[in-house]
């Protein structure tokens, strides 16, 4: 059985750097071992393509979590996960998920929405995602 293609979203509006955005992703995809050791990575040029952002911004974010570890150079084949990567714990996971509830927290907070709102908006793109993987 083939792994589903990866989804990478970028949100240009988010004040976020798209290169820490795509950063982020990759390092949330292994965290989760949708991306396990081993696996490679869109090409900088396939991404950028995808995204439609400049390759230097894919340049960058690759370059990064190589110099961080999550990332190796596999000459003539591309970018892959890095053997020592580890999907960590339920616990691990969940840590590296709570800047982003803080931030929906916070902004549901501004829109002055309810909790059984957010959480109802939370529910709808967790399916939307739950059905792009199939």
């Amino acid at each position: 059985m083939t792994k589903p293609a990866l989804t990478f979203e970028i949100h240009p509006s988010s004040g976020v750097p798209i290169y820490r955005q795509l950063m982020d992703q990759v390092r949330l995809l292994v965290a989760s071992g949708r991306l396990a050791p081993g696996d490679l990575v869109p090409s900088v040029r396939q991404l950028a393509d995808d995204l439609e952002v400049n390759m230097m911004t894919v340049s960058k974010a690759y370059a990064r979590l190589e110099a961080d570890g999550v990332l190796e150079r596999d000459r003539g084949v591309g970018m892959r996960v890095k053997a020592a990567a580890s999907n960590g714990s339920v616990a691990q996971r969940q840590q590296e998920l709570r800047p982003d509830a803080d931030h929906l927290a916070t902004r549901a907070w501004q829109l002055q929405l309810s909790n059984d709102q957010t959480l109802a908006v939370v529910k709808a793109a967790l399916k939307k995602r739950s059905n792009i993987d199939g």
